[in-house]
C-alpha cells in the first residue's frame, strides 16, 4: 500500500535534528548495500548536501514532492518524488527512521528506486555503487587476506579526506547469506566504516576501527564492542568521546579482529587521491562512454583471441613520472557498465567485465585513427590488467607503468555480450587520451575506362546472350544472372541476390542514366564481383561458405574500406543474419553500396574538405537511388 505521508503521520518531518547515521534502518528490502552507502553519506555534510538539497520541508512551501540529485556515469541528475512510501501494518515497509517521524532517508531510498526502475532492483549489490552515484568518486577494493601493511593508515587518510568506506563478509554458500556469527556479525551483509582510533590500553596503543549495521541493531560482541570490559581499561575522557552503549547498529572493534573477521573493505575516493600519500593531490581524469555491441565491439577477453581486438580501444599517453626519483606514472583505470538495474526487468544483470592495458607498438606512436587488429594481440602480451574479470557494476585497479603510450581494452569475460559502459581514467600528472577508432576512408581503384573492342569475345558473347536483342542489362535480368552464378560455387551459402541488391549495383555503374548497364558497364561489375568474390573467400577463415561478422571487418579493410565502429556496427545491424553471419550475396550488396556512397561524396566534396552540402531535393535524389 502506497501511503502519503500527511495521512501516514500527523507531523512528518523531512530532517530532525540533521542526518545521523541513525536515521537509516533496514526494511524488509535487501538493499543494505544501498543502505551502508547513505550512513556514510551522513558523515559529509557537503556531499550529503549535493544529494539531498537543502531547504525541503513538510511544512514551509511543502508541495507534495521532494527531489534529489544522484551522479550517473558523468553527470547529476535530479530525481523528482512525490511523498508517497509503501507502508504495511501502519508501518513503512522499507527503510525507516530511529526518529519515527523522520523521512528523509525513506524519501531517498524511493528516488533511488525510482532511477533504477523500482523497488526490487535495489535487492543485493555493492557499496560501491552507492558510494559512486553519491559523489562520482571511484571506488578501490581491498580483498582483507591481501591487504597492503599500512592499511590501517590508508584508513585514516579516506577518514580525514571525507571517502566513503564500506566492509562486508564473504558467504561460503547460498545458506550463509545474512547468517549471524557467534559474535553477531553477518555474512553476505554491508556495513559502513564510519571511523578508525589508536587508544592507549595497558601501555600499548591500540587500533579501533567503528563499524554500522544498517540494520540499526545485531552487532559484534567481542572485543571493545559497546559491553565490552576494555573500554574501563582507557581514560575517561577518551571513553566518554568514543563509548556510546546502544543498541543501534554502531560498534567498534579492533583493527586486528576487524582484519580477521571482514573479508573486503571498499574505499570511494572522491578525487582518486593516492591514499599513499599525505599530501593532497587533486587527479586529473576523463571519462569516455562506450558500448559493446554483438557482431561489431563485443569481442570478449584475451581467451578468444578471434574476437578480442574487435573491442572498443582507448589511447593513453604517460607523459611525466609521479616524481624525479621514480620511472612509474600512477594513474586509475575504472570500468562501470551502465544502467544493469533497469535491464533487471528484462531479465538480465550485471555482465562479467574487466579490461587489459598493451604498450602502443613502436609503428604506431603518435598516430590516430588506427584500431589496432588481431595480428596485434596475438604477438603481444598485456602490459597490465585488471585484477579480474567479475560481474559488479565497476571493475577498477590502480597501475604505475612507465612513460609512454598505452591501449586499454575494456571487454565482457565472454563475446557477443551487450551492454553500455564507462571508462574513466585518472592520472596524477597530466596525460593526453583519446579512444581509438579507425577513421573513415576509402582506397579503391579506378574503375577502368574501356572501349567494347578491349573485351574479350568470349565475354561479348557472353553478354549478347544473356542480355537479348535490347544489348542491355536491367535489374530483373542481372538478378537472374547473378544468381545462376552463385548457385554453381556450392562453397557459398546464400538465398541468392535480391532485387534490391541488383538495383544499387545498377545505380553504382549505370553511366547513361537509364537504369540499365551496357557491355562495357556489365564488364566493369563482373570484374568488382570477381574481386569481391576472391576477398570473401579469403576472410571465410572457416572455409564455412558464410563470412562471421568479426571476420568481415577485416574483409572490408582489405577491400579498401576503414569504417569506424559505429558505422560497422550499423552494417551488421543491416547485412548480417540473426546467427551474426554475412553471407556472399549481402557481402557484395554492402561493398556496393560503400563504395557508391564513398563516390558520390567524393563528387560532390569539390574542395577536398570532407564537408559537403545539398538541398533537400538533392538529398531525396541520392538516398532514393544509392
Amino acid at each position: 500500500l502506497l501511503c502519503a505521508l500527511q495521512e501516514f503521520c500527523t507531523d512528518p518531518h523531512f530532517i530532525v535534528d540533521g542526518a545521523t547515521r541513525t536515521d537509516i534502518c533496514q526494511g524488509a528490502l535487501g538493499d543494505c548495500w544501498l543502505l551502508a552507502a547513505i550512513a556514510c553519506l551522513t558523515l559529509n555534510e557537503p556531499l550529503l548536501r549535493r544529494v539531498v538539497p537543502h531547504g525541503q520541508s513538510f511544512h514551509e512551501q511543502y508541495a507534495g514532492i521532494f527531489h534529489f540529485q544522484f551522479w550517473q556515469f558523468g553527470e547529476w541528475v535530479d530525481v523528482v518524488i512525490d511523498d508517497r512510501l509503501p507502508v504495511r501494518d501502519g508501518k513503512l515497509l522499507f527503510v525507516h527512521s530511529a526518529e519515527g517521524a523522520e523521512f528523509w532517508s525513506a524519501l531517498v531510498e524511493k528516488a533511488y528506486a525510482k532511477l533504477n526502475g523500482c523497488y526490487e532492483a535495489l535487492s543485493g549489490g555493492c557499496t560501491s555503487e552507492g558510494f559512486e552515484d553519491f559523489t562520482g568518486g571511484v571506488t578501490e577494493m581491498y580483498e582483507l587476506k591481501k591487504a597492503p601493511a599500512n592499511l590501517f593508515s590508508i584508513i585514516q587518510r579516506a577518514v580525514e579526506r571525507g571517502s566513503l568506506m564500506g566492509c562486508s563478509i564473504d558467504i561460503t554458500g547460498f545458506f550463509d547469506m545474512e547468517a549471524v556469527t557467534f559474535k553477531k556479525l553477518v555474512k553476505g551483509h554491508a556495513y559502513s566504516v564510519t571511523g578508525v582510533e589508536e587508544v592507549e590500553f595497558k601501555g600499548n596503543l591500540i587500533k579501533l576501527i567503528r563499524i554500522r549495521n544498517p540494520w540499526g541493531e545485531v552487532e559484534w560482541t567481542g572485543a571493545w564492542s559497546d559491553n565490552s570490559k576494555e573500554w574501563k581499561g582507557i581514560d575517561p575522557s577518551v571513553r566518554a568521546r568514543m563509548h556510546n552503549c546502544q543498541e543501534d547498529g554502531e560498534f567498534w572493534m579492533s583493527f586486528n579482529d576487524f582484519m580477521k573477521e571482514f573479508s573486503r573493505l571498499e574505499i570511494c575516493n572522491l578525487t582518486a587521491d593516492a591514499l599513499q600519500s599525505r599530501a593532497l593531490k587533486k587527479w586529473n581524469s576523463a571519462l569516455y562512454p562506450g558500448e559493446w555491441r554483438r557482431g561489431s565491439t563485443a569481442g570478449g577477453c584475451r581467451n578468444y583471441p578471434a574476437t578480442f581486438w574487435i573491442n572498443p580501444q582507448y589511447k593513453i599517453i604517460l607523459k611525466d613520472p609521479d616524481t624525479e626519483d621514480q620511472d612509474g606514472c600512477s594513474f586509475l583505470v575504472a570500468l562501470m557498465q551502465k544502467n544493469r538495474r533497469l535491464l533487471r526487468q528484462e531479465g538480465k544483470d550485471m555482465e562479467t567485465i574487466g579490461y587489459a592495458i598493451y604498450e602502443v607498438p613502436k609503428e604506431f606512436l603518435g598516430s590516430t585513427g588506427v584500431h589496432l587488429k588481431r595480428d596485434f594481440f596475438l604477438k603481444h602480451t598485456s602490459s597490465a590488467r585488471s585484477e579480474l574479470f567479475i560481474n559488479l557494476r565497476e571493475v577498477s585497479s590502480r597501475f604505475s607503468l612507465p612513460a609512454g603510450e598505452y591501449i586499454i581494452v575494456p571487454s565482457t569475460f565472454e563475446p557477443h555480450k551487450e551492454g553500455d559502459f564507462v571508462l574513466r581514467v585518472f592520472s596524477e600528472k597530466a596525460t593526453d587520451s583519446e579512444e581509438l577508432d579507425d577513421e573513415v576512408s576509402a582506397d579503391l581503384p579506378e574503375d577502368p575506362i574501356l572501349q567494347e573492342s578491349e573485351i574479350d569475345e568470349g565475354f561479348k558473347a557472353l553478354f549478347i546472350k544473356l542480355a537479348g536483342k535490347e544489348m542491355e542489362i536491367d535489374i530483373p535480368k542481372l538478378q537472374v544472372i547473378l544468381n545462376r552464378v552463385v548457385s554453381k560455387h556450392k562453397d557459398l551459402k546464400t538465398t541468392g541476390f535480391e532485387k534490391e541488391s541488383c538495383r544499387s549495383m545498377i545505380s553504382l555503374l549505370d553511366t547513361t542514366g537509364k537504369g540499365r548497364l551496357g557491355l562495357t558497364d556489365f564488364h566493369v561489375l563482373w570484374e568488382k564481383i570477381k574481386r569481391y568474390l576472391a576477398v570473401f573467400r579469403e576472410f571465410d577463415l572457416d572455409k564455412s561458405g558464410t563470412m562471421n561478422s568479426y571476420e568481415m571487418r577485416l574483409a572490408l579493410e582489405s577491400a579498401g574500406f576503414k569504417l569506424s565502429n559505429h558505422i560497422f556496427q550499423l552494417i551488421i545491424l543491416r547485412y548480417a543474419k540473426p546467427d551474426m553471419d554475412v553471407d556472399f550475396d549481402s557481402f557484395v550488396t554492402c561493398l556496393i553500396r560503400l563504395e557508391s556512397m564513398f563516390k558520390t561524396f567524393t563528387a560532390m566534396d569539390t574542395d577536398a574538405d570532407g564537408v559537403v552540402s545539398f538541398n533537400f531535393s538533392q538529398w531525396i535524389s541520392l538516398t532514393m537511388f544509392t
